[in-house]
């Protein structure tokens, strides 16, 4: 679909806007900029170049314009002032045709001569049109899969556990365990680790007997389970509503979740005391191979996103401010760098999600 757009007599940033649909959720925009219009930025733009040029025999921001003008010639100032005009119009543009843009445009001077109007071509990201399906049915579907079984404590659970923290526990001297095949090492293990008694369940935590641990390992045991629960159901539930959403991702939303995904490995590695050129270069793969191996997860993040953000506005489910704020409160004690107007947005987005996702598991009450 292509659209024009001509500004009015008090909008004079831009002289003609054609706007086009192109694929994944992008716009073209060709337009122009009268001449005047772009004259009118000539003073701002030789003042910006004054300011960051330095010429031997003045102060800088102090050149005369001659000096200045012969010195970076007269198409780095035309450069300067078209910069300036397009910024301006850019804005009016996407505000003029209600233009939902995310991300950074990418834009092309096409005609920039002195005396002339400027042409220009801007593509930008737009957040993309989303078609949901009936998700109400969809969660109530899913969960209707859910069983007590999920959440049930079982004595072998139970069982299991200890076995594993008494392993955890066993002495390891005397083992040569590089000689070891795995059933001699288990077999070691089983024979070293401590009984389960009173003693031994005092000296690992806060237990006053045997009974005492066993009760409080399976309350832990069960709060784990609810939360594992909670989370596969969800995950059935985003699953199920995204398979039947139609959508088109900006690569722009991908890009960002690949950064994210980026950003947090290098952390991790980082935190194991590796460096993630040394990691890349043993397990033999560029950062780009790993890119690529998360690109389906970072498409599949981006379009629950989009859906889970969709709901929001359509349920008109958000958090109170008391508790974004309360949030934001609590991740800049946690980390003293974090920037505040970044954790709000986070915070708001992490609460948001949760709530919908609350709202989806009681949506057949």
């Amino acid at each position: 679909m292509t659209t024009k757009a001509t500004n009015t007599e008090s909008q004079k940033s831009y002289a003609s806007a054609t706007i086009s649909k192109t694929k994944k959720s992008q716009v073209e925009i060709m337009g122009s900029i009268s001449e005047s219009v772009l004259n009118s930025y000539r003073a701002k733009a030789l003042k910006n170049i004054n300011d960051s040029v330095t010429i031997d025999g003045f102060r800088k921001g102090l050149v005369p314009e001659n000096i200045l003008v012969t010195k970076v010639g007269p198409m780095a100032i035309l450069e300067e002032m078209a910069e300036l005009a397009l910024s301006k119009a850019y804005i009016d543009i996407i505000v003029d045709n209600k233009i939902d843009a995310i991300g950074k445009p990418a834009t092309q001077i096409t005609k920039l001569a002195e005396n002339n109007p400027l042409e220009f071509k801007i593509t930008t990201a737009v957040m993309p049109e989303i078609k949901l399906p009936d998700y109400k049915k969809i969660a109530t579907k899913e969960m209707a899969k859910s069983t007590a079984d999920e959440t049930k404590v079982t004595d072998k659970d139970i069982d299991d556990t200890i076995l594993r923290i008494r392993k955890s526990r066993a002495p390891h001297e005397g083992h040569d365990h590089e000689k070891m095949s795995p059933e001699e090492h288990e077999k070691a293990v089983e024979a070293a680790m401590p009984e389960l008694t009173d003693d031994f369940v005092k000296k690992i935590g806060d237990f006053t007997d045997v009974p005492d641990f066993k009760n409080k390992l399976s309350s832990m045991l069960s709060e784990q389970k609810v939360n594992e629960a909670k989370d596969k159901r969800r995950i059935r539930i985003a699953d199920a509503i995204a398979e039947e959403t139609q959508v088109e991702i900006p690569d722009i939303m991908v890009e960002s979740e690949l950064h994210r995904t980026e950003s947090q490995f290098s952390a991790d590695i980082e935190r194991m005391g590796v460096k993630l050129d040394d990691y890349l270069k043993h397990a033999k793969k560029t950062l780009e191979d790993l890119r690529k191996e998360w690109r389906p997860y970072a498409e599949k993040k981006a379009k629950l996103q989009l859906i889970l953000n969709s709901i929001s506005s359509a349920e008109k489910i958000k958090p109170e401010m008391k508790e974004i704020e309360e949030e934001v409160n609590h991740i800049i004690e946690h980390y003293k760098d974090a920037d505040r107007e970044s954790a709000y947005t986070y915070a708001e987005t992490v609460l948001t999600n949760e709530k919908v996702f609350q709202w989806l598991e009681k949506a057949d009450k």
